[in-house]
């Protein structure tokens, strides 16, 4: 598990404001051991600058970088969805709809009431009006909710196109999400209107499918060499896995798994000619090196991916 940025996040305000009694160190490992559990809800509490985003991001105008950086959180934020029940003030900053103010206004709600067990008990959190109602909705998820369909990015709006299919097919709606049989018999040509497109119902049925989904890819298992913890244990010829750590015009630094990261040059990249690093790898790919140099005295390693077998 990636380390970059819970020194930032532990020093932080928002560190401070949910373990007030705990030191920058501890703040720190609790960051990075729930960023295993829901890395998006933890990482949105970073600058992005500080987990590091490229090589020349330090030279390139601040102001644009930071507003870039923002719309690619929100963005993935609000593909993914959040538990609502769940979610901090921070993270539901982040999805449309939703100021600091409201945020928090929610947090306090659910805090003082209990959790959330509709989209529609939305509507009686302070200053939850209907605008912001209509574009923060499909976004916020709640798992075992009444309704099946809070817990989907279906939004309410078009809740009653799914209950009209569940009562042309004679079912509930919940019988609907569970049997694939059923949804199979739906021709969703017939629920075409002038207010509801094609797109729309295909977005109805992929939820229906696989109701609240994560686009985000199972993640895989990935464990360093366990014999090698030094650079006294390396030796000519290994094999090993490691983590790209950092792009540069002249090659990858890899994490092999010990204090020092070593360098596959662009020379040795593959086995043809290759300009451009990121045309073989990129920031945190997983990648199989060889060591092919061990410079003790400099504390410095030579890697190469050329020949060597990806996974």
């Amino acid at each position: 598990m990636s380390e970059q940025g819970a020194s930032v996040y532990s020093a932080s305000k928002t560190a401070r404001d949910e373990f007030p009694d705990y030191d920058v160190t501890v703040r720190g490992a609790v960051s990075i051991g729930r960023r295993l559990m829901d890395p998006l809800a933890e990482l949105v509490k970073i600058d992005p600058k500080s987990i590091g985003v490229g090589q020349y991001q330090h030279d390139v105008d601040q102001n644009k970088l930071k507003k870039a950086l923002d719309q690619t959180v929100e963005s993935c934020v609000n593909l993914v969805g959040v538990n609502l029940n769940t979610a901090s003030s921070h993270l539901l900053t982040y999805i449309s709809g939703l100021g600091p103010q409201l945020a928090q206004n929610i947090v306090d709600y659910r805090t003082e009431n209990g959790a959330f067990d509709s989209r529609k008990a939305l509507m009686k959190v302070p200053r939850m009006g209907a605008k912001s109602f209509e574009q923060c909705a499909g976004f916020l998820r709640i798992p075992g909710a009444k309704n099946p369909l809070d817990n989907t990015a279906v939004h309410p709006e078009s809740y009653c196109i799914v209950e009209q299919m569940a009562a042309d097919l004679k079912c509930t709606v919940a019988e609907l999400i569970a049997d694939k049989e059923l949804r199979r018999k739906i021709n969703i040509s017939d629920y075409i209107t002038p207010a509801v497109g094609l797109p729309t119902l295909q977005d109805i049925m992929q939820e229906l499918d696989k109701p609240g989904r994560d686009p985000r890819k199972a993640i895989k298992v990935f464990e360093f060499d366990k014999n090698v913890r030094t650079l006294n244990d390396l030796r000519e010829g290994m094999i090993l896995p490691g983590i790209v750590g950092n792009i540069t015009n002249f090659g990858a630094f890899v994490d092999i798994g010990i204090k020092e990261n070593g360098l596959v040059h662009l020379s040795e990249m593959a086995e043809r000619f290759v300009s451009d690093p990121t045309e073989v790898v990129s920031i945190h790919q997983h990648v199989m090196v060889k060591v092919i140099g061990i410079d003790a005295e400099r504390k410095r390693i030579r890697l190469s991916m050329a020949g060597v077998p990806q996974e």
